[in-house]
């Protein structure tokens, strides 16, 4: 029987069943039905949220007891307030000394009591929409919340991201994945495009892909400087994508100056001209989200839809990637699985594994110390 292990790993395919889910925060209308053709940026769901409510303390701008506001009032619940529209006004002294109150938002009058002398101005309603993400077929129809898109496609999950989700065709910047993503690689040309970079990007390479409107960056590697100099302020450890920063940014290895793994690169530079989806959003602790490049597959493209049997097990021959010092970032293939613990050179025990990296050598490493990269 052939020695397996499990491990968490990237996956990078060129070819596979991908699913999405596009469900909306609160319930709405659906715009699609099962069977549907889609494109990524087509909106499948939409609904209204609640606007900002704004309370007016009606009683005190009219110098009067909570109990009389509901009668000086020229409008009543649930009517439409314009900005400049009277909406409450004394009876004076004899229709003389009259003192009114002219809105100052618009929205509905949602309430008026006349125990605090407040009135409730609901703002606009908010729309909120779901986009395809995902250019496919619907799949499944989640009444009033949204759908999910399936579609074949090639997929590669990065380490880390920064930036939420961006649409654009694939365009190369980089001539080997060993190159750095320098300033000099990035051209007008590449607006609207995800740029495929090779090793560590450069600040510099990242503030001028925003400013030709470039729609994301992928590459192997990334200095935490770099990060900190983009976004202006020092990352912390929850989830990312919800940065608002004109760029969504995908390293694909780690930090520093890290090529990325050439099979990723092949795969990525093969696609070039076709339309990706990309997502920056990461998530390192419970429930881990990684960032995603999808690119979806025309029906003939060549090539069968991988399977998803077996997903995160180790086993002889199966690709890693090396996330520890002294190899940290070297990709290999499993060469043994040895089921006895070895002793390390800290003195502890652990399983272990032998990986022959692509330069031909072949090292013992701890289990823990790489993660699969996915078929």
């Amino acid at each position: 029987m052939t020695a397996r292990a499990y491990t968490p790993g990237l996956k990078v395919s060129a070819r596979t069943r991908h699913r999405v889910r596009r469900i909306l925060p609160i319930a709405g209308d659906v715009l699609v039905q099962a069977g549907d053709a889609v494109q990524a940026r087509q909106a499948v769901a939409h609904a209204f949220m609640p606007g900002d409510v704004t309370p007016i303390n009606m009683a005190n701008l009219l110098s009067m007891p909570p109990t009389d506001v509901p009668d000086c009032m020229l409008k009543k619940e649930g009517d439409r307030i314009d900005v400049g529209d009277v909406l409450a006004r004394t009876p004076g002294i004899f229709g003389l000394f009259r003192s009114e109150h002219t809105s100052t938002v618009s929205g509905t009058l949602e309430s008026i009591s006349a125990v605090t002398g407040q009135v409730i101005v609901r703002g606009e309603p908010l729309g909120v929409e779901v986009r395809a993400y995902l250019a496919g077929r619907v799949a499944e129809i989640v009444p009033n919340e949204g759908c999910v898109i399936e579609a074949d496609a090639a997929f590669v999950q990065g380490i880390f991201g920064i930036g939420g989700e961006a649409f654009g065709p694939i365009r190369r910047a980089a001539a080997d994945h060993a190159d750095p993503l320098t300033e000099d690689r990035i051209t007008p040309d590449m607006e609207g495009a995800v740029i495929v970079g090779g090793a560590r990007m450069t600040e510099a390479a990242i503030e001028r892909a925003r400013a030709v409107g470039a729609s994301a960056i992928v590459s192997g590697g990334i200095d935490d400087a770099d990060i900190r100099a983009f976004l202006g302020y020092d990352l912390g450890v929850a989830i990312t994508g919800s940065e608002n920063v004109g760029l969504t940014l995908i390293i694909t290895e780690g930090f520093g100056d890290i090529a990325m793994a050439q099979r990723t690169f092949d795969l990525l530079a093969s696609l070039e001209g076709r339309e990706a989806a990309v997502n920056g959003a990461t998530q390192i602790r419970a429930g881990v989200m990684r960032p995603e490049i999808v690119v979806p597959l025309p029906d003939d493209a060549a090539g069968e839809t991988a399977g998803t049997s077996d997903a995160g097990f180790l086993e002889t021959g199966a690709p890693v990637r090396i996330i520890r010092d002294p190899h940290f970032g070297r990709i290999g293939a499993v060469g043994a699985l040895p089921a006895e613990l070895h002793v390390l050179e800290s003195g502890s025990k652990a399983r272990v594994l032998e990986v022959r990296l692509d330069s031909g050598e072949s090292v013992i490493i701890p289990r823990a110390n790489v993660e699969l990269i996915e078929q």
